[in-house]
Formats: structure tokens, sequence, C-alpha cells
């Protein structure tokens, strides 16, 4: 059986930095929403410090992969949203916490205006291949 996710860095394409330019990857789907920095309560972690609202999102992303079966290691996209990159040492440093450097999955950073809350700082979605079971459900 092949590996159900391969990380490749195409030649021709300049060294990736925290990320990886290609993964490729069978099985079932999974798509986490944008997590914010909220805990089970509803309420917002870390008010104005970007380390503990990217620690929060990245608990929250662990649980949600969890519900469906997954982990970090079936990651194959992150989609960061930050207020102000500035951010995405917090970001990087978290991620950290969950992703080896060596299955680091591809990614995207994009700066916005604002998220739904002005206390919010970041969010961040997920994207997870599992491995094909032989179950059609």
């Amino acid at each position: 059986m092949t590996e159900p996710i391969r990380i490749t860095a195409p030649a021709g394409v300049a060294p990736a930095a925290q990320y990886s330019h290609v993964v490729a990857a069978t099985g079932r789907l999974v798509a986490v929403s944008g997590q914010l920095a909220l805990d089970e309560d509803g309420e917002l972690v870390g008010p104005g410090d970007p380390a503990a609202q990217a620690r929060q999102v990245f608990e929250n992303l662990s649980r949600c992969l969890a519900a469906a079966g997954a982990d970090f290691e079936h990651v194959v996209k992150l989609t960061y949203f930050v207020t102000d990159m500035a951010h995405m040492p917090a970001v990087r440093a978290a991620r950290t916490a969950h992703i080896s450097d060596d299955r680091l999955p591809a990614s995207s950073a994009i700066q916005v205006a604002g998220l739904v809350s002005p206390d919010f700082l970041m969010e961040v979605e997920a994207l997870a291949v599992l491995p094909e079971t032989g179950s059609t459900a």
C-alpha cells in the first residue's frame, strides 16, 4: 500500500519555509471550519494576546479533528487568517506544539482587515485526510 499522505518539494520552485509546497493524499476528507480563540463556554481566551489565542485555536482544531477520528498527522492544509502578520510567530509556535516539522502541511496565511469580532486576532481552518478504511460511510 502506498503512503496515504505524501509531501513533495517540486523542482524549480523556491524552497518552502514553515510549510510544504505540495501535499498529496488519498482517503476520506475532513474539513474543519475556521477556529477562533473561544473556550468550551464560548468565552474569548487571551484578549489582545496572540500567543494565548493561537494556543486556544490549535486546541480547538485538535478537538475538532478528534471528533472526526483525525489528528494533526492527518492535516494536509492549514489556512491562517490573521489581523496582523506580526501574529504569525505566535501561530507558528502553537502549530509547532502540534505538528512535527517533518510533516508540515500545505499552508496559506492571509492578513485580513478583521474577523467576526475585533477581539479575535486570528482564525485557522484545516483540511485533513483520513486513510481509507474500506467503508463507504
